[in-house]
């Protein structure tokens, strides 16, 4: 068990309402589904879709991993407080772990938000999947494209982004992209 940083502690709650979709302040399955659903329909990925199933099977395996080891007083939803302290007690603790939740996550999102499937998003695809999946902003989710393509080349790759995710919750510097993934703390 390590202790949160303030800084840490503050990106938990902003990232928990990102996921807590119906703002009830709750983390429930029915949050990682309806996320998954909205995104997908947002890229015109409908029900038979594959790449649709795939990040709505992987958004579920993330929620019962995450209920497994978060809900601890077992009532099927998770609490702030019980978010924050499955992450105290080494949730993301090494790299493995890191890169076993996010990495099959993020290449889920690409699969669909990267319509020309070249293994890049645009700024506008990266605008869309944070929009309909995590409720980002159009200004914060442009403002943190341009942080993660490091290489001003107009494109981000699924390892920009898995970095990104690294740095959201490792790296407390405001030159991080991660800084910025999910906007301002204070907003």
């Amino acid at each position: 068990m390590f202790k949160l940083s303030d800084f840490l502690e503050r990106r938990l709650a902003r990232r928990f309402r990102a996921h807590d979709n119906d703002q009830n302040g709750f983390l429930e399955r029915r949050d990682f589904e309806i996320s998954a659903v909205r995104m997908a329909e947002e890229f015109g990925h409908g029900p038979e879709s594959p790449a649709r199933q795939k990040l709505v099977e992987i958004s579920l395996g993330l929620w019962e991993h995450l209920r497994k080891v978060a809900d601890l007083d077992t009532d099927g939803r998770i609490s702030l407080a019980e978010y924050k302290a499955a992450f105290a007690a080494g949730l993301l603790e090494t790299a493995e772990s890191f890169n076993d939740g996010y990495v099959p996550y993020i290449n889920a999102v690409m699969d669909i938000a990267d319509q020309d499937r070249d293994g890049k998003l645009t700024v506008s695809e990266e605008i869309r999947w944070m929009g309909s999946l995590m409720h980002v902003p159009e200004h914060v989710a442009r403002e943190g494209f341009h942080r993660i393509d490091k290489d001003n080349d107009g494109f981000i790759t699924g390892s920009e982004l898995v970095e990104s995710i690294r740095g959201f919750y490792f790296d407390e510097s405001p030159d991080s992209p991660g800084y910025w993934l999910l906007g301002p703390l204070d907003s």
